[in-house]
């Protein structure tokens, strides 16, 4: 597998940035930010990984806290999330005040993303899935290759993304799953927001608000 991926937990929050390198050229991607920078830094040091983009996949502060300051430090460019999500980025200094965090900048990335959108690092591609419900513009990052999906806050172990957001909705998110998700396959495993990392098909079977009963009708 020519991909490799590091995940550091970050903010009080425990969110789950993850570090995508390319195994080729040690080019990388920095997927959700949300904070502890000089945590991130290291990581980056510890790999000899060359970050390439910052990769944003919804606009809630623990993804997003540290982007601003990340992509100043090491003049990075900032892709994502899909540009219905431009309202919570814009309100991201009183996200942060609100919760005790420290402060960010509202920010707009150099690209917003759209469904089937490719980005690229290294000698790496993903591909662009726009999974709606958590947050409006929530995008999800798929390795096609490795078969890796980096669901942000859509999916979790056991689990699935809050809807009682602005402008979150249950039937969205969980119709974002079944029809935009599934479809990739049993065998894809995935980084989510939080937690531990599991796969579609253990999902299929067991999740309480996505199983399938046949799941071998996928």
């Amino acid at each position: 597998m020519s991909l490799k991926f590091v995940i550091i937990p970050v903010t009080p929050y425990q969110q789950n940035c993850s570090l995508l390198i390319c195994k080729n050229t040690h080019k990388a991607a920095i997927v959700d930010p949300g904070g502890d920078i000089d945590t991130i830094l290291k990581v980056i040091k510890t790999e000899q990984a060359i970050p390439e983009v910052i990769l944003v996949t919804h606009g809630h502060l623990d993804h997003v806290g540290g982007v601003v300051e990340l992509a100043k430090k090491l003049s990075l460019p900032i892709e994502g999330p899909n540009q219905e999500d431009k309202f919570w980025l814009d309100a991201l200094p009183s996200q942060l005040q609100s919760f005790g965090f420290p402060h960010s900048d509202s920010f707009t990335p150099n690209k917003w993303l759209n469904n089937g959108d490719i980005v690229s690092f290294g000698d790496q591609s993903l591909k662009v899935i726009h999974c709606p419900g958590h947050t409006p513009g929530h995008i999800v990052f798929f390795h096609q290759q490795s078969k890796l999906a980096i669901v942000g806050d859509v999916l979790f172990n056991g689990s699935i993304g809050r809807t009682d957001f602005p402008k979150g909705d249950f039937d969205t998110l969980i119709n974002s799953i079944k029809n935009n998700l599934w479809p990739l396959g049993k065998d894809v495993k995935f980084i989510s927001g939080h937690g531990p990392m599991s796969t579609f098909g253990q999902e299929m079977q067991t999740n309480p608000y996505v199983s399938i009963k046949n799941s071998e009708s996928i």
